[in-house]
Formats: structure tokens, sequence, C-alpha cells
């Protein structure tokens, strides 16, 4: 294990951030990720199979695991941490030292045709994976997008043979080709496969895909032959047949054919290979495109590591110890798997009505593996915020498959086949976080149509219960009672239904705020209504959410117990209503008996930290349910535990380790919580982009967006043992809100933020500064603050604490100086917007709002507008006013908003007040 040392720390910026990831994380304690090499969201993922001694189970989902040190393969595809007895692992090639003298079908326990290894021997990053095996054999594996490239030096002295197991797919297979083309040296064919899950359930229990490969050696065959099940065949060029499901959704023993060639011993074979879901020729295709014959392995590797460093470093940090560098650069990189693409190089793909598309417009790549009921919480969220284009692209992707599917929008897809898996309806929700995120350049009302009609349309598999518990068939299972009680009851389709109906209200909510973007005012406020479904399911008696019949009775219920939820407890479902945190603590009996029941979720009954397997009482940041519940200190006057609970997280579940993840990663889920975490920040809410406020680990995070707009989060004084925010500033401005606004996202901006390793309780504390809540008849929360945070000037201030820049920091201190003030003989005050945008509404709290005296209102003044701050216009002219707030309907776009200020107060020239200007669009 040399390769996972410790180094001192490090201060400077990662120079090379592909160096410092580490694809042998999670790959103990059932994280089930892959080691092998793959591209920034490539189609080819080429990768161990590991094993056990049983040809028909992989070790753990993604093929590999850490404790299992022998391989009977490296598959082209693989996804990462899926759980379920994994999918995909489609064509195992294997470098043997021996002559095939049986056929490898029959090698039930793997007893033959596999290799011991070493992890001494092993090594893994990013866009590389490299084994010596035990039989003599060094592999070396890289990718390209739709490519792998290897390269195989066998002993001297010894037969090398390559046996490429065609129908093994990690579940199984219905049909397989294998062809070997000896003049061309190439081996061709197709697997046909997909029974994702299948094992539960027969509803999955079948094939959807084929995926089509086409591999080009270096070195020319000496022998060649194939098998089907028992049957050897040498000097054969050409095999079929699948290995079957069997009867219980694994593959039986002993089926299944194949293909082998043998070459000259102590040789190093290069093999080029293309895929393709689309054809035979596509995969040649797609080889010739991005990896033709001449490309060496060492440029395909230099390629890869390229590939990455130009992803990973759209985040560069500054600080922390190279452990801590290898655990951050992993999580991204793990993060920035899937969804992978799924179009060919010429834009070809197959869509889930299983017919041949090609991407069109705006779209420049179709992607596939949507694993929704993990992703929707963070993952696209990160992806779209770092590559706004690839957002883009995935929530045109899914909109594709759901037109593709009847209007149906699969939860969990695996490649062209809906497999129904989890719960909830996470495709509106992460359609509408990708949009805020700034992934626009898509077909959204299309989408939000698309979407509204499945929300609101009753289908015969939403009344099903086939495919229950795991992978129920319908979009929303028992929808009918969801539109008519306001919940899902227990005696309905779902997976439970108190835990279904908070996936619904937050796909709900998802929904309402993409037609509130889009301007459908009538779809934005009948889903926000909607989403406040929760409350029909959270009994004010017990302060739990939980099940309830359709009679309105609510069934006895345990607060450890999962029955009713999916992967986890009433308990640990309770806080999952990320979009009206106000009003869930409020239904608790307010912020201080929400704290009192945050701080026992987190902690044993002997003050110790209970995050993980800790009971069902407990929180369990291993898994979904729980991720968004440390945050939410933020809410409740006392950040100052979100700084805390979020930094023992990072400290104490997630390491540079095999078993650094605490559990299945979930397609980059989890990876992307603690990239987040690590950052100091997390997304609020499905649908909304402001993001709330830890601590960041590092000294500096600098996040490169795609659009051009970067965030900085500047942590003076940041430590492994320092979490806690003691000041802070956004865009020069001091701040005490736990929370990013919307405008960070959209425009950058700079978070500078003093750390501590004691808590300053008073930070954050005010009920001022809680971040938003969406409720019915809230509408002021849904509006963004344009000025918010943004550079102020004015003709002067009367006292230093008193600048132009305390009119934009969201504060409005009675009695205090938290307002700009002016004596200056011509009183003015400027705030630049950043750029020109839309603006409705300009409100301006004078002096009665900070709780001076009324008659410090200002009397005369005007609002002007500019978008070059050269030319101005007057929208707005204000005579007479005695108003301590007013607002201002305007109908303009500008970026620069000026006061100019003709009686600064009602009787007399004395100073101009100020507390605060908002502007909203």
């Amino acid at each position: 294990m040399a390769q996972f040392t410790a180094a001192p720390a490090a201060s400077a910026a990662v120079a090379d951030p592909a160096a410092a990831v580490k694809t042998l994380i999670g790959t103990s304690n059932h994280a089930e990720t892959f080691p092998g090499a793959v591209s920034p969201f490539g189609m080819v993922q080429w990768s161990p199979e590991n094993t056990r001694g049983d040809q028909t189970r992989a070790p753990e989902p993604g093929g590999y695991d850490y404790g299992t040190t022998r391989t009977r393969g490296f598959s082209l595809t693989h996804m990462s941490g899926t759980g379920c007895a994994g999918g995909a692992g489609d064509i195992p090639f294997l470098p043997h030292v021996g002559a095939v003298n049986s056929s490898p079908s029959s090698d039930s326990r793997d007893s033959t045709y596999a290799s011991d290894f070493s992890h001494s021997n092993e090594t893994g990053t990013a866009g590389y994976y490299r084994v010596g095996l035990d039989s003599g054999v060094n592999a070396e594996l890289s990718a390209t997008t739709h490519t792998g490239a290897a390269r195989f030096t066998y002993p001297a002295g010894k037969t090398a043979s390559l046996l490429v197991r065609t129908s093994n797919s990690e579940v199984g297979s219905s049909a397989a080709h294998t062809s070997i083309d000896t003049g061309n040296r190439v081996i061709s064919g197709s697997v046909t496969s997909g029974n994702f899950c299948g094992y539960i359930g027969d509803i999955n229990r079948r094939s959807y895909y084929t995926l089509y490969f086409y591999a080009a050696f270096d070195k020319p065959f000496k022998t060649t032959g194939t098998w089907q099940d028992g049957s050897l065949r040498s000097g054969s060029t050409s095999a079929e047949g699948g290995t079957t499901y069997g009867s219980d959704g694994f593959p039986p023993g002993g089926k299944g054919s194949g293909g082998y060639v043998t070459f000259d011993p102590g040789q190093t074979v290069g093999v080029r290979v293309g895929i393709s879901y689309v054809s035979a020729a596509n995969a040649q295709a797609n080889l010739n495109a991005e990896n033709p014959a001449g490309t060496s392995f060492d440029k395909v590797r230099t390629s890869a590591h390229d590939a990455w460093n130009a992803e990973l470093k759209r985040i560069e940090i500054g600080g922390g110890s190279a452990a801590q560098q290898s655990t951050f650069y992993t999580a991204l990189y793990h993060s920035l798997l899937h969804p992978n693409v799924f179009s060919d190089t010429n834009g070809q793909y197959v869509g889930m009505d299983q017919q041949v598309h090609s991407v069109s417009g705006a779209q420049k790549a179709q992607y596939a593996n949507f694993s929704g009921w993990d992703v929707y919480r963070d993952q696209v969220q990160l992806v779209t915020l770092l590559r706004p284009d690839v957002g883009s692209d995935i929530a045109q992707s899914l909109y594709n498959q759901a037109n593709q599917n009847d209007g149906v929008w699969d939860r969990w897809t695996h490649n062209q086949g809906g497999t129904h898996v989890m719960t909830g309806d996470p495709g509106h929700a992460a359609v509408a976080s990708i949009y805020a995120f700034g992934g626009t350049s898509f077909d959204a009302k299309g989408a939000l149509s698309s979407m509204v009609h499945a929300a609101t349309t009753v289908t015969a598999a939403d009344r099903s219960r086939d495919g229950w518990n795991v992978a129920v068939v319908g979009e929303r299972p028992s929808l009918d009672k969801y539109l008519s009680l306001g919940y899902v009851p227990s005696d309905g389709n779902a997976w439970g239904g108190a835990g279904e109906t908070l996936e619904d209200v937050s796909a709900d909510f998802g929904i309402s705020q993409l037609a509130r973007r889009l301007n459908d005012t009538a779809n934005s406020a009948t889903f926000l209504k909607r989403a406040q479904n929760w409350r029909n399911v959270f009994n004010p008696s017990t302060g739990y959410v939980q099940e309830r019949d359709s009679d309105g009775q609510w069934q006895q219920s345990d607060p450890g117990s999962d029955d009713g939820f999916a992967e986890g407890s009433s308990a640990q479902y309770t806080w999952m209503v990320p979009f009206n945190v106000k009003g869930l603590f409020s239904a608790m009996g307010g912020n201080a008996d929400a704290v009192r029941r945050l701080d026992g979720f987190f902690h044993d009954s002997d003050g110790d930290w209970a995050l993980s397997q800790a009971g069902g009482t407990h929180s369990d940041l291993s898994n979904e349910p729980s991720i968004g519940s440390p945050w939410l200190y933020d809410f409740a006057g006392q950040p100052y535990k979100t700084q805390q609970t979020v930094r023992q997280v990072v400290n104490t579940l997630w390491s540079d380790q095999p078993d650094g993840i605490p559990g299945q990663d979930d397609l980059g889920a989890m990876s992307a919580w603690y990239v987040f975490a690590a950052a100091g920040v997390y997304p609020i809410a499905p649908g909304r982009s402001e993001l709330l406020l830890g601590s960041p680990l590092f000294n500096q995070v600098v996040i490169h967006r795609g659009n051009g707009k970067d965030i900085t989060l500047n942590a003076s004084g940041a430590a492994t043992d320092a979490p806690y925010i003691r000041s802070m500033k956004l865009n020069g401005s001091a701040s005490t809100r736990p929370w990013l606004p919307e405008s960070v996202v959209a425009d950058g901006g700079t978070v500078d933020l003093t750390l501590g390793t004691s808590a300053n309780t008073s930070w954050g504390a005010s009920a001022a500064d809680a971040p938003p809540s969406f409720d019915t008849g809230t509408a002021p929360p849904t509006k963004e603050n344009l000025a918010l945070g943004r550079p102020a000037t004015a003709d002067s201030s009367c006292n230093a604490d008193e600048g132009p820049d305390k009119a934009v920091n969201g504060s409005v201190s009675a009695g205090s100086s938290d307002k700009w003030c002016s004596l200056g003989g011509s009183k003015w005050w400027r705030v630049d917007l950043g750029a020109a945008k839309p603006v409705r509404t300009i409100t301006i709290r004078h002096a009665g709002a900070g709780g001076e005296s009324t008659a410090l209102n200002t009397r005369d003044f005007d609002i002007q507008v500019s978008s070059d701050g050269t030319s101005w216009s007057t929208p707005v002219q204000v005579r007479g006013n005695t108003a301590s707030v007013t607002n201002h309907s305007v109908n303009v776009t500008a970026r620069y908003l000026r006061l100019q200020i003709s009686a600064p107060e009602q009787g007399g020239d004395g100073a101009a007040r100020i507390y605060e200007v908002e502007a909203y669009s």
C-alpha cells in the first residue's frame, strides 16, 4: 500500500490534480467504485473484473473489491458505485499465460483462466491503470471517450494467450457474437445485455442494449480458437451464445461464448478497442476517429491525463495535506464519470424506443446512466456548476429519453434501458437544478411541458405494483392517490408511501422553480403549493414523517424504523424538506426544538458523534437521505454547528485510503457531496442555486465555471481543526449570512472567510440571516436581490463604518451603523450589478427601517439607471416621501443603479441615511 503514504502539507495550488487522483480510493468498504482507466464522462471504462472463485458473481458491483486479489479479465464498461449486483462489465479481455485447452465457460471457479495479483504491483490514477499479474503479464490500460488502449507484456518462454469473454457481462447476457479476423489482426463482435437489479425481480430480468466492439492488435495472431458453453473449438474464428440470466436473475455457470488468440512469447502486445451501442460500423468508426492505427499507448495515456487535468483544474485548491488533496481530487474525479457519453462520434445513439437517433441543435452529445434518486441532490449541480454545457446536454438527454419512452421519465436509466430502480421522480428535480445552475442550452420549455404532463397524468403503470418494491414500474407510483389525498398512502404502490411523498414534493418543487424561471406563473404556483404536501405525512403528535393510510389514519411507527421509506428511517427522512426548512422547523416547534433534535441526531446519548451505522434514530452520512441534514443548522441560527458537523464528516468518514468513501458512491453522488463539503458550500434545494455555507477545508478554493464566472473562497486560518467561521465578506462587504445568493453562481464572486478553532456563535444567529425557505404565500424569498453584495460607491460617508457597501450587505440592524450615511454637498449612491440585467422592482429601506426616527426618512430622491455608468436615465422621481420602506416598480435593463438625493430627510439639509437598496428582476 505504498501508494497511499501521506506526504507533508502543501500550500500552493495543486499543479497536477490528475496525478493526485488515486482510483483505488473507494474500492473497499462497499463504495463499489472501479479503479480502471476512463476519460471524463467516457463511454469506455476499462477496468478489472475480479473474482472470489465464482464466474457468475462479481465480488462487488463495478467488478472490483480491494480485498479480492484475483482477476478474470479487464472489461470495457463499468458503472461506479451502483449497488444491486452490478451491471455492464461488458467484454472482458484476459491476457493469459498458458495454452487454452478447455472452454473458459467450464472454468466455473475461475481456477484456470484467472490470475492472482498484489496491490504492491498495482497503480491506478486518472486515465491510467496498471497491474502486474502473478502469471507474469504486465497489463496497462488507458482510454479516450469512445475507445480503450491496452498494453499487455507477456513473459518470455511461455504461451501468450488472450481471451475475449464476449458473453460475460457482469450480470450475464442473452446473446453474444465473436469474430476473429486473422489477416487484419482484429477481434470484433457484440454482446446483448441488461438485467440491472434483475435478481431482485423479473421486471428487470431482460436485455435492453447491445454493445459492439472492434479490437485491433499490433501483433499477428499465432493461433485462434473459440468456445461456446462447454465446447472448445481450436482453430475456429467465430462463436455465438449468451450466458442467459438463469431462473433467478444470475447467469448460470458453464454458459457463454468467446474467442481467444495466441502471440509469440515474450512480446508486448498493443490493442486499440472502439465500442458503440449503435452498430459494428460505428465501433470501428469511433476507433478510427479517436485512436487510429499508429497511435501509441503512451500518447493515449498522456491525452487521458491531460483531459482529466482540464476538468479537475476547474476547481483549484490551495493548502491542505497531500492526503486531503488526493481525497478531494479523487472525489471530483468520481463526480465526473457519469452520466457518460452515449452517442458516437457521428452523433448517433440508440434511444429508449430502441431506434437510432442523432443529436441535433445545441446538443453535442447524448448521455446515459442516470442514477436519479442519488444524483439529483448534488452531483448534477456540481457537474453543471463546472460545465454548464455538459449539464445542458444531460438535461436534454433526460428529456430525449422521456420522449422516446412514451413520456415517462424513468428514475434510473442504464444505457438505453429504463430500470425503474429506487423511488421518487428525480428527473424533474435534476433538470430544474441543471437550469438553475446555468445549464440552460436545452429545450427547457419542452422539458417543462413533459414534466408537468407526467406529474399530472395518471398512467396504468402508476397504478401498477409491478416491480415492487425496488423497481416499481410507475414514474409516480400511486399518482392517482397522491393527487386526491395529497400524499402517497401506505397502501399504495410505492416503495414506502411516506418516503415517496417526500421525494415527490422535491420533484414538484423543482417543477415550480423551472416554471418560475420560464415565466409560467400558473404552473409555478400550482407546483409550489403541491410541494407543501410534505405536511400531509408529518405527524404533529410525534414530530416525525410517518406512513399514513388512505383513510388518513397514521400507522404505528418507530422513528428508527424504515417502514415506509427506501434505504432510510423515519428519523432520517424527516429532515428531507430542503426547500422549506423554516416550515419544517416551525412544525417541530421552532428553531430551538429543531436544534435540539439535530444535536441528538448527530450524537449518541453520551455525546459522541453518531454519523454512520449508529442506528435508525441517528444520521447515516454514508447514504443519500441524510446528506443534506448537517447543513440545516444554517437555518436555525446556529451555523457554527453546520461547520462543525460537516468538518467532522469530512475528517472521519472520508480519506485517501481504499475504504475512504463511507458507502456506495452511487455514480458520483456521494463524492459530489464531499467536493462541496470540502469547498465549504452545498446546494440549498432542487431547482435553486443558492449555496449553504459550511467552511472550506483549504486556504483557497477557486471554482472556474464553464461560463467564465469564477467563484473564489478565501479561507484565512483554514486547517483540519479550524472549521468555524469567525467573520465573512461577500464581494468585499461584510456579511453574517450563512449562505450565498443565486447571483454568486450566475455571476461569480469572492467570499473572504476568517476561520478559527472556536465558534463565533453570534455569526449568522439572526433570523434575518437565515437562508430562504419556500412556502405558499411567501413571494419575497423566491425573488433574487440583484444588488446584494455588489460593489457600491458614493459621494462620501459620515463615518468609516457607514460606507456605501452597507446599503447592499443584506442586513438591516436596528439602531446601528448598518447603513450608508452621507453629509456631502451632493448626496449620491451607486451600485454595480455586474452586468446589464432586467430590473422590475427596487426596494429602499430608509432611516425608520433601521430603527431611527421616521423624521429622518429620505424625502426627495431620484432613482437613475445606466448600462455604461456614463449615460443615465431617471425612471423614478420621489418627492415628499415619509415612508420607512419604499417600493418602486420599474421596467428597465441596467447594470448600474444610482440614488440622487435632493432632500435627505423631513426637516432640513441633514444626513442621508439609506439602510438597504434591493433590486429584483
